[in-house]
């Protein structure tokens, strides 16, 4: 179970917004791309947000282009968690790639607000936020494994021996 302040966004949050194409040719380090996160939607994020927050937004975060620095960005910024309405298939994955766990809500958003705190125990399935339980589908053992060991790469090292 974790528990985090929020960050409320709407709908349709691009990769472009989390991670500006600007800087994706740059070479930079994952604590130097926190420092863009979501610089053109909120210039107050990457210099506000604390570690163990949450991003809670509406339908189809993380739509646009494929680029993994939208995950690793905002999981480099401290987020420790994203709760959507619904995801761009390929922000799921990268998100779950990189060990930023992603949470599919398919209703109780809208009763979210920035600065509230919410909970969310990842094995139950449940959201919590004023009291109120919202479930999502738990997320399968596999993945929380890879969540777990702090990404894909960590993890398949740990299976393989070499962690």
């Amino acid at each position: 179970m974790i528990e985090g302040k929020v960050w409320k966004y709407g709908d349709d949050v691009n990769t472009d917004v989390i991670f500006p194409g600007k800087y994706t040719y740059k070479p930079m380090t994952p604590a130097e791309m926190a420092e863009h996160a979501l610089e053109d939607l909120d210039p107050t994020f990457a210099k506000e947000v604390k570690k163990g927050d949450i991003l809670v937004a509406g339908a189809n975060f993380g739509c646009g282009s494929s680029r993994e620095q939208a995950a690793t960005c905002v999981k480099a910024a401290g987020v420790a968690a994203v709760i959507a309405v619904s995801f761009s298939r390929l922000f799921f994955r990268n998100a779950i790639n990189e060990g930023l766990p992603v949470v599919e809500l398919a209703y109780g958003t809208d009763a979210i607000k920035k600065g509230d705190t919410v909970g969310i125990d990842f094995e139950r399935g449940v959201v919590i936020h004023e009291g109120r339980e919202y479930h999502f589908p738990a997320l399968p053992k596999e993945v929380l494994a890879i969540l777990n060991d702090g990404g894909l790469i960590p993890h398949v090292k740990k299976l393989l021996g070499k962690a």
